[in-house]
């Protein structure tokens, strides 16, 4: 069997695919249907097909893994691996900061500099990146100012001073963030006429918005549940108004959050400035039941909460509310929803990858 272009395919990929088809082979010859076969190793009707008659006609060697298709490559297996993880370095490390975009041109000049291997048209560029397992992508972003080394410590620690004191003192451990959603809703995918862009009509009033602040508590001994308590406080863009929260709102919601919980509150949250300013100090230094923790720069991948409000706002998606008050509503409906699907909590918890169990 051979795949156009490698179909995207490494040498390990291929030894896998190849492994099915062998595996569809003992079924066949043990007398199993097509069907049967196709249901059983996840495949279509039209593979499991062409499998049997590939078998029938050459044997088992006819569905062995003969390489990638097409033209030899110009590049060794070595020297295609080499430059996938030269690509993952990014454009900046090869002497590109105009901005950080990886084009076939680039890649072209690349490749002659590492390898010394020139392709005169980029067409090949394009179909190596497809062999290698390349792809064209949207990037995801990232601050510049974070520090790998210090996230990577503070995962990894066995014992983190936060598990540790809130196992000492029989305390809650409590993620908090803040978020904020205007009358302007995330875009979504839907349905419409080819080549017609779909339109959805929105607001223009991008002053007003639902700013929430929520906690995500969990027990290290009883880690599957998870309890969200949270806040919200609307700016209808007056003059005067209180646009966010303030020192105030975040010991109020902590406040309450200890009067559910009847445990002291080990909080770990970013470093906000309001997180960290004077009278915030002094108001926890008041609170003997609070101890608190910061997370490190820039790495909301370990706040659990963020995931709250990454699902919260799916079910916003391409919204048709016109005023700032129903927006609020349907924003306290949607958390409400989740406090009570304590697996959702538990599970955006996991993603973290942080161990809140007692040694």
């Amino acid at each position: 069997m051979r795949y156009a272009h490698g179909g995207g395919l490494d040498a390990a990929a291929r030894a896998r695919r190849e492994g099915v088809r062998l595996q569809a082979a003992q079924l066949l010859a043990s007398g199993e249907s097509d069907a049967r076969v196709a249901w059983r190793l996840r495949v279509t009707k039209v593979s499991a097909n062409r499998w049997h008659r590939a078998l029938d006609t050459g044997g088992t060697e006819a569905l062995a893994s003969r390489g990638a298709a097409g033209a030899r490559c110009r590049l060794t297996e070595a020297q295609q691996r080499a430059l996938l993880e030269l690509i993952e370095q990014g454009p900046a490390a090869h002497g590109y900061h105009t901005d950080q975009r990886w084009t076939l041109a680039r890649i072209r000049e690349l490749i002659t500099r590492q390898f010394g291997v020139h392709y005169g048209s980029l067409s090949g560029v394009h179909e190596l990146l497809h062999r290698i397992g390349a792809s064209w992508q949207m990037p995801t972003r990232r601050a510049a100012e974070r520090d790998e080394q210090a996230i990577t410590a503070w995962r990894q620690e066995t014992r983190p001073p936060y598990k540790r004191t809130a196992i000492t003192r029989g305390a809650f451990i409590c993620f908090e963030d803040e978020a904020g959603q205007g009358l302007r809703p995330p875009r979504g995918r839907t349905w419409g006429r080819r080549g017609h862009t779909p339109v959805v009509k929105v607001s223009n009033a991008g002053t007003k918005r639902v700013n929430l602040a929520g906690l995500l508590a969990v027990h290290p001994g009883r880690s599957e549940r998870v309890r969200l308590i949270h806040r919200t406080h609307t700016y209808h863009g007056r003059k005067g108004e209180k646009k966010g929260f303030v020192e105030q709102d975040y010991i109020r919601l902590l406040d309450a959050a200890h009067q559910q919980l009847r445990a002291p509150i080990v909080l770990v949250w970013d470093n906000l400035n309001t997180h960290k300013s004077v009278l915030m100090r002094s108001l926890i230094a008041a609170r003997p039941w609070l101890t608190v923790f910061h997370l490190p720069a820039c790495a909301p991948e370990l706040n659990p909460v963020e995931g709250v409000w990454s699902v919260m706002k799916c079910g916003l998606v391409n919204l048709a509310k016109r005023d700032i008050d129903q927006l609020r509503a349907l924003v306290k409906t949607r958390l409400r929803r989740m406090q009570y699907r304590p697996g959702l909590l538990a599970g955006l918890l996991t993603k973290t990858g942080l161990d809140l169990r007692p040694p």
